[in-house]
């Protein structure tokens, strides 16, 4: 499987996302923002950091990127998307996620580890988790309270959309809605998280549940490229 991890000037966890895809055996590699082309990648990740300097906010001037182009039309094609902390900012900012990502209630920039649980195990981002397993993984953000008004919020959870929300004992870290720390959009096949699974891949990093997460993409991209290889012999 091909992933393609976005770099946009100000990126910082490309390469920790870079590293965390080809540990759980893809063949990865950077697409640099001004490129339209994702070279094929079966994956995207949209990674942290603070693109184009997280300037007027988070992921507001990352959203008109020459990339962006070619992640719309990967979605359209049914591609997996991944944004991890700042890509969750800019995936909302675009208009591929719900809801907003406001400044944290302590008015702080936010870094430590905390603990999510995982609402839902059937999703092309959580396959591989054991269904009541939490995941320890390190936040690092100013700008991760998740917003939605409250009649949008309530469509939301009964949606089932909410994927990944903080639990006892680190608790919620920046005043998100309902604890929310991830989402999908309506299709299931794009996915944000403010905590970052790519610096908990290993054990010497002080947990690697965060591989998790990302043998679970993989796994569902092999299973999604296999359907369609199928399919084109059949017509074939």
């Amino acid at each position: 499987m091909r992933v393609g991890v976005v770099v946009f000037p100000g990126s910082n966890g490309d390469r920790d996302a870079l590293h965390a895809a080809r540990l759980a055996g893809a063949e990865a590699e950077l697409v640099w923002h001004e490129s339209t082309d994702l070279g094929g990648s079966d994956v995207v990740v949209l990674p942290g950091g603070f693109a184009y300097g997280d300037y007027i906010r988070a992921g507001v001037l990352a959203r008109f990127s020459p990339v962006m182009g070619g992640v719309r039309q990967h979605v359209a094609q049914g591609g997996l998307v991944l944004g991890i902390c700042n890509g969750f900012q800019v995936l909302a900012e675009a208009g591929l996620l719900p809801g907003a990502l406001l400044r944290n209630a302590s008015l702080r920039f936010e870094h430590r580890w905390v603990r999510v649980a995982v609402e839902r195990s059937d999703t092309p981002f959580t396959r591989a988790i054991p269904r009541g397993r939490t995941l320890r993984l390190p936040i690092a953000h100013g700008e991760g309270r998740y917003f939605l008004p409250a009649p949008d919020l309530e469509g939301l959870e009964a949606q089932k959309q909410v994927v990944f929300r903080y639990v006892a004992p680190e608790g919620n870290p920046n005043g998100s809605a309902h604890d929310i720390a991830g989402v999908i959009d309506v299709s299931g096949r794009v996915c944000g998280l403010m905590p970052h699974p790519e610096r908990a891949s290993e054990p010497i990093l002080g947990s690697d549940d965060g591989m998790l997460v990302f043998r679970s993409l993989l796994e569902s991209a092999a299973e999604t490229v296999g359907a369609g290889r199928e399919s084109a012999e059949v017509v074939g």
